[in-house]
């Protein structure tokens, strides 16, 4: 019998149910307004993939959005979670989406380009969030965008270690300051006159 994310997959595969994410609708159309346009997209957690094909729907033409997420495998040796992730991306074929099979972390240690919107929305412990905080954040050019998820007290959901973290370490940050929130969702803006 099937259950867990074989199901979800089954499910999913034959219409019956979409894809999983818990970024709320008005979140998302923040995300969509903040993004439209950019052109080097990365969005950190992935899961299965409802976000990274809104970002790919509005960003230019010519951009690239790179979703990171390890996607280990279940029980059954394959992540579902990925297979649904890979076909959430096709629903919308502007520019070119990359998903990498790894720890943010791990995709951190080879980064070197310019990003203009980045979404994190991966490990919300403290340790986790900082490391993500670190890892990413000297990549976003001048004026670019960083949203951050879980980021923001809502009475629906249980804080995370990254509300503390993103109210005492980021938003302290001379680098960026605040410009949008909804929900659980923070969205900065890298100030001019920081290099990277």
């Amino acid at each position: 019998m099937l259950n867990g994310s074989s199901a979800r997959w089954l499910k999913y595969r034959l219409g019956l149910r979409p894809g999983d994410t818990q970024v709320t609708k008005d979140e998302q159309a923040c995300l969509a307004r903040h993004a439209a346009g950019k052109r080097s997209l990365v969005e950190i957690g992935v899961l299965h993939g409802v976000t990274t094909a809104l970002l790919r729907s509005v960003m230019d033409a010519e951009g690239i959005i790179t979703g990171i997420d390890p996607h280990p495998p279940g029980r059954l040796g394959v992540s579902f979670e990925r297979w649904i992730a890979l076909r959430e991306i096709t629903k919308h074929l502007r520019g070119r989406a990359i998903l990498l099979r790894q720890c943010s972390y791990e995709a951190a240690a080879n980064w070197s380009s310019p990003i203009d919107f980045l979404f994190i929305d991966g490990n919300h412990s403290w340790s986790g969030i900082d490391r993500d905080w670190r890892d990413w954040s000297n990549h976003v050019v001048q004026g670019g965008i960083v949203a951050l998820h879980d980021s923001r007290s809502v009475p629906y959901w249980p804080d995370h270690d990254s509300v503390r973290y993103t109210r005492e370490t980021i938003l302290a940050d001379s680098r960026f300051r605040e410009i949008d929130t909804v929900d659980s969702l923070t969205v900065l803006e890298r100030v001019y006159g920081h290099d990277l």
